[in-house]
């Protein structure tokens, strides 16, 4: 018997996989991305008005500086994903250097261009949000070769792997989802990664005895702030941070304070921010 599903379509130009993996429901099975539209995908068995709920409240959390999208409900037959999906992704440059590709896609690198191989499962990060194009372009310009790296919150391995093609000896990512986990692997793989990327459920409690020269995390405030102990212990030269609104700046300067990290450079778009924080050792002339 065909299987029904819940099509929610949302009018909005946020990253589908940044959307999927932040709204963190299991029931959840899939979504694509059309011009301005995300498609998320229940089957209709597990679609309830808490998916709702929690679907409105995660837009709210991620792009609360904008009118509120209109969101359609409709129920929808069993479709042909696989054909969908591969209409959906496709090439996308970010920076000066970094072309990100599906593996049904082919392109023609120009010199100096870094290929970067990325089959996303159940639309984990593919590069297209605010929050990840802010990070792979301060990477692009952070990394000058033979660098450790330690990419938290990894999702798709995106950060971890341009490290690595960048020029980074070795990079490590952690995730608190097996399924995470599981994609980024086959992403690594992919992109030839072999032993140089490390990828698991790790806490970073259990990464304290490592000093990295950079961190990465793309997370939400709340997450932010309740890792900064651990992320200020695993910091060695800088930690670059995102997923911030603008307003949030002010409460996240002063929770990293509190454990000698002090903030220098920030960049911005589309209302998000990315911050750069160092050692308290490295930050004379840091901007306050």
């Amino acid at each position: 018997m065909p299987r029904e599903w819940i099509d929610v379509t949302i009018a909005t130009e946020l990253d589908a996989g940044e959307l999927i993996s932040r709204l963190d429901d299991p029931f959840v099975q899939g979504a694509w991305q059309d011009g301005g539209l995300v498609h998320l995908y229940w089957p209709r068995a597990r679609w309830s008005a808490d998916q709702l709920t929690r679907l409105r409240e995660t837009l709210r959390r991620l792009d609360a500086e904008r009118e509120f999208p209109a969101i359609e409900v409709e129920q929808v037959p069993d479709r042909d994903w696989n054909r969908l999906w591969v209409e959906s992704v496709k090439p996308l440059c970010v920076g000066r250097r970094l072309v990100i590709r599906p593996s049904w896609e082919s392109v023609v690198l120009q010199p100096n261009e870094v290929e970067i191989i990325l089959d996303p499962k159940q639309a984990f990060g593919t590069g297209h949000h605010a929050t990840t194009r802010l990070l792979l372009e301060w990477l692009e310009e952070t990394i000058g070769g033979g660098e450790s790296i330690l990419d938290v919150g990894t999702g798709s391995g995106l950060l971890a792997v341009a490290a690595l093609k960048l020029g980074a000896s070795r990079a490590v990512g952690t995730d608190r989802d097996p399924v995470a986990i599981e994609c980024a692997t086959e992403n690594a793989r992919l992109n030839g990664c072999g032993s140089a990327l490390t990828l698991s459920t790790q806490p970073l409690t259990e990464l304290l005895d490592q000093r990295f020269d950079v961190v990465v995390a793309n997370l939400d405030l709340q997450t932010l702030l309740q890792l900064a102990d651990r992320l200020a212990g695993c910091t060695g030269i800088r930690l670059l941070v995102s997923g911030l609104l603008l307003d949030q700046r002010e409460e996240l300067v002063a929770g990293f304070a509190r454990t000698g990290l002090y903030p220098g450079q920030q960049r911005e778009r589309d209302g998000w921010l990315a911050l750069e924080f160092l050692p308290s050792e490295s930050c004379e002339g840091s901007l306050a």
